[in-house]
């Protein structure tokens, strides 16, 4: 077996590490309590097929997310879809190694905010089973709009995971959204 240079092999951990390095990292010191709530989605991208709703399916998204126990979230996310508005309840349990909320056997493998100032926020969705995986970025906002920051954010994040051909800014039709008010 051949060994690589240093330089070599610090260039490719460099280069296979750098989508993980530009993404923002959830902090440790995320208050949950204060993350909690109800949140509209204002955009969403994804790699998976079937997951953006076509153009004359597109209305505002909602989540509501609550600290169920110590270590486990609850998360309501509301879409407009094929098939109507439609609603799906996860109850995620914290990894105990990353920072990320995971309940695999409901296909989840990864909940993570990236960004947040508790105003709107970027979260992060890894979906899949048996192999199949699937990225899914949510733009949330207390508020039915979001500003052009948020939004800047946003499709930076989509960019680095190359996600941009697939994202879909939501309308601000909030029929489908304030199906799941609490």
């Amino acid at each position: 077996m051949r060994l690589l240079p240093v330089p070599v092999l610090a260039l490719v951990l460099a280069v296979g590490s750098q989508e993980q390095e530009l993404l923002p990292r959830e902090s440790h010191s995320l208050n949950w309590s204060k993350f909690s709530g109800f949140w509209y989605i204002l955009a969403i991208a994804s790699d998976a097929r079937g997951l953006l709703p076509g153009r004359d399916k597109r209305k505002l998204g909602a989540s509501v997310v609550k600290v169920h126990t110590t270590g486990q979230l609850k998360v309501v996310l509301a879409f407009n879809g094929a098939r109507g508005c439609q609603a799906h309840s996860l109850m995620l349990r914290k990894d105990r190694k990353k920072a990320v909320f995971r309940n695999t056997l409901k296909g989840v493998r990864g909940f993570r905010v990236l960004s947040t100032d508790y105003h709107e926020g970027v979260v992060d969705m890894r979906l899949g089973r048996a192999g199949q995986t699937a990225k899914m970025l949510l733009l949330f906002s207390r508020q039915s709009t979001s500003s052009f920051l948020s939004m800047k954010k946003f499709m930076d994040i989509c960019e680095t995971l190359k996600l941009t051909n697939r994202v879909a800014v939501l309308p601000k039709d909030a029929s489908c959204a304030h199906t799941v008010l609490p």
